[in-house]
């Protein structure tokens, strides 16, 4: 048996080092999927515009079905749409015709996300896949903010929420919620009119 030489432990102090700076990178890109950031590409394009009824909600996602993606019941869409609502004018509505709203809190500039943990409970993000058709909506003013290893909805960079006090296709119970919620128009501008 030959007993190890002061040359034997070169390449052991050399691989620990190496393998510590590997670590570090790993941990320092995991950390650049934080809460901001846009990803545009995400987006399918926009579906040519259709007119007619709102959708009508699905038997597996229920209208007053507005779990918190947190929870793990995340309130997925696969379309927006330009619709007009009473007293409050033309706003923003998911797949199942539910008012979609924007927080005076969060930023557009890049896209961030302030709502989290209780908040979620009463303000759902909107948490898309693959793609969204749009009907009148400019395409171009959608994208999306990673919020938990899911991809939250923007628009003109404010990140989307469904407020769990609108059950109903056509109700914007959330308007002017604490002076800081507000239903999105078309252009991501908050409507300025009171429900």
């Amino acid at each position: 048996m030959r007993l190890p030489t002061k040359g034997d432990f070169l390449i052991p102090r050399r691989t620990v080092p190496n393998l510590v700076v590997g670590l570090a990178s790993v941990f320092l890109l995991g950390a650049c999927g934080s809460s901001t950031g846009t990803d545009p590409a995400s987006v399918a394009p926009a579906a040519p515009a259709t007119s007619g009824p709102a959708p009508s909600a699905s038997a597996a996602s229920a209208p007053g079905d507005t779990g918190s993606s947190e929870s793990g019941h995340p309130a997925t869409t696969t379309s927006v749409m330009a619709r007009s609502m009473k007293s409050i004018g033309i706003v923003v509505t998911d797949d199942k015709g539910l008012a979609l709203y924007r927080y005076d809190k969060d930023q557009p500039t890049p896209s961030k996300w302030t709502c989290s943990g209780a908040c979620t409970k009463t303000w759902i993000p909107v948490i898309v896949q693959d793609s969204v058709q749009t009907s009148g909506v400019e395409h171009s003013l959608l994208g999306t903010v990673h919020r938990n290893g899911m991809k939250q909805l923007t628009l003109a960079g404010w990140p989307l929420y469904r407020y769990i006090g609108d059950t109903e296709a056509g109700q914007v119970n959330g308007q002017g919620k604490d002076k800081e919620w507000y239903a999105v128009t078309p252009s991501g501008q908050k409507s300025a009119a009171t429900s």
